[in-house]
């Protein structure tokens, strides 16, 4: 009788949302863990560090503080990546829409551009190692399992017999074909891990929510600076390539940085704009741009706090600006075509206590941006038709896929990395400028169809799964994941997801809507009333 008295009582401070007082002993058990975790973490850090400074003075006296820096920096990063997986893999996403601004602060190291993995790549061993232990699936989805190993079978042959005869062939060139082909295979597939990642590192709805918040957070600093950086190019603090001659007029230089990113070009006498933002390069800009109006329009229409539906919406217009200034034509043709599919594909435009203020916010904030700057629009708009008209899109690719279908030598392609821009250190590298053409000419006919099997399969399980999730503001977030999955899928133009950050957020955020059933079904466990009142709502609503 007592212990049934006990149990009505804790279940009432649950219920009431009061924190249940713990006893002596659960009290002594936490300090233990705590004092233990405290010791580990010293050990670690003393332990890395030693080993990073004798490394580092070694490098220091072979090739400079170049060498030595970030040799130190990586170990001390590696040993606390691999321990800490969950913190370093919130590292990891924050760090990728800043890693063109730190990488050229920093002195523009062929190791700064890999610097992210630094936090990825221990973080995946350590939670695959986890996985093991507990005995948990690490291929997430099980359902692409198979067309996965497929792909990853047809690039190794390709590893082997491609890039090693080529390795043979060349004797002791200058080419390094199985280093190149290694480079090629980790930008093809080295983010698939990600879901997985993605996957356990939301445990519940607060994991998620900070998840969501942290982007739209990210997604406004960066476009902020976005703005800045524009401003510094308008008001004549950075010159961007103004004054310059020729050829150079008209194509994005390094020399011409403005304070963020990477690369820019800026000649506003000859109506040519292309900024970097945050980014290496322009396009890479871009296409944040054009993948952060997926997470800005779900956490602006589902987040269950106003204030953080306010700040996404600020981000969701940060992104529409930028689109604007940044010169970035598919950006500024894409960004408002997704906002529009969303609207309908997610039922928000008839969410009117949502779609209204969000709605006439946007308007209100895109419409004073718009009437500041009527020159600036008009430019980019007859930049995105001037461009439609002299080469269309479809056209484009069709001619890249007819170029290397013709070039490509084998079954299995000319060699991993041959069409990789991040590769050409190790050699001559091919330009494409369409991703599916790109996947052809270097893996060949049986690797592009293997690659296709592999994300249409996760296309088809990331639909099932989102259909699968019960509450509105989740199926509205799963809704929004799932378009962005099934156009970067199929997506083509250019090659967005073999460079950051899409070749990140396509596979990182695949892993959170896989989670979302499974956070959907959490909450309907512990809220059962709360579930209840959500059907009788649904019913009412299918009767009127």
């Amino acid at each position: 009788m007592l212990k049934q008295q006990r149990k009505s009582k804790l279940s009432k401070k649950q219920s009431s949302g009061e924190t249940p007082t713990l006893s002596l002993k659960e009290q002594l058990a936490q300090k233990r863990k705590a004092i233990q975790a405290r010791k580990e973490f010293i050990s670690l850090i003393s332990t890395s560090t030693a080993i990073a400074l004798f490394l580092g003075m070694v490098l220091f006296f072979v090739g400079g503080i170049k060498a030595a820096a970030p040799a130190v920096m990586g170990i001390l990063v590696f040993s606390l990546s691999y321990k800490y997986h969950r913190q370093a893999l919130y590292a990891f996403i924050l760090y990728v829409p800043l890693s063109g601004t730190i990488t050229y602060y920093l002195g523009n190291s062929p190791i700064l551009q890999l610097a992210k993995d630094a936090f990825y790549l221990p973080a995946a061993i350590g939670l695959w190692q986890t996985c093991r232990q507990k005995k948990l699936p690490f291929i997430i989805p099980p359902g692409i399992k198979v067309p996965l190993y497929i792909v990853l079978t047809t690039s190794l042959l390709t590893l082997v017999f491609i890039n090693g005869g080529q390795q043979l062939s060349q004797g002791g060139g200058s080419e390094n074909p199985i280093g190149m082909g290694i480079l090629g295979l980790k930008v093809f597939l080295g983010y698939v891990p990600l879901i997985a990642c993605a996957y356990y590192l939301i445990r519940n709805q607060q994991d998620f929510l900070l998840l969501s918040r942290l982007q739209i957070l990210m997604t406004l600093f960066c476009c902020f600076l976005g703005l800045i950086q524009y401003q510094l190019l308008l008001s004549g603090v950075c010159q961007g390539t103004r004054g310059l001659e020729g050829d150079a007029l008209f194509k994005a230089s390094l020399e011409a940085r403005c304070y963020f990113g990477g690369a820019l070009l800026y000649s506003p006498e000859q109506g040519v704009i292309r900024l970097p933002g945050t980014f290496v390069a322009p396009w890479q800009w871009a296409w944040f741009l054009i993948s952060s109006t997926f997470f800005t329009f779900a956490a602006g229409f589902t987040d269950p706090s106003m204030i953080w539906r306010a700040i996404s919406l600020l981000s969701l217009a940060s992104v529409f600006a930028n689109a604007v200034v940044s010169g970035q034509r598919i950006a500024l043709g894409l960004v408002p075509v997704f906002f529009v599919i969303l609207l309908f594909f997610t039922g928000q435009i008839g969410n009117l206590k949502r779609f209204i203020p969000i709605g006439a916010g946007l308007a209100l904030i895109l419409g004073i941006a718009m009437a500041a700057n009527p020159t600036v629009v008009q430019e980019r708009i007859d930049s995105f038709t001037g461009r439609w008209e002299a080469s269309p899109p479809q056209q484009f690719i069709v001619d890249q896929f007819h170029e290397n279908w013709k070039s490509v030598d084998t079954p299995i392609g000319n060699g991993l990395g041959r069409a990789t821009n991040s590769a050409r250190a190790m050699g001559s590298t091919k330009l494409v400028e369409t991703y599916y053409p790109k996947v052809l000419y270097e893996v060949g006919i049986i690797g592009l169809l293997a690659f296709v099997a592999l994300v249409t399969t996760l296309t088809i399980l990331a639909f099932k799964a989102y259909r699968k999730i019960k509450n509105r503001n989740y199926r509205a977030y799963g809704a929004t994941l799932w378009i962005f999955i099934l156009f970067i899928s199929y997506n083509t133009y250019y090659y967005p997801l073999d460079v950051d950050p899409v070749s990140v957020y396509y596979w990182f955020f695949a892993g959170v809507l896989f989670k979302l059933p499974i956070i959907d079904k959490q909450e309907q466990k512990e809220n059962p009333q709360l579930q209840s009142i959500r059907s009788k709502k649904s019913r009412k609503i299918r009767a009127k």
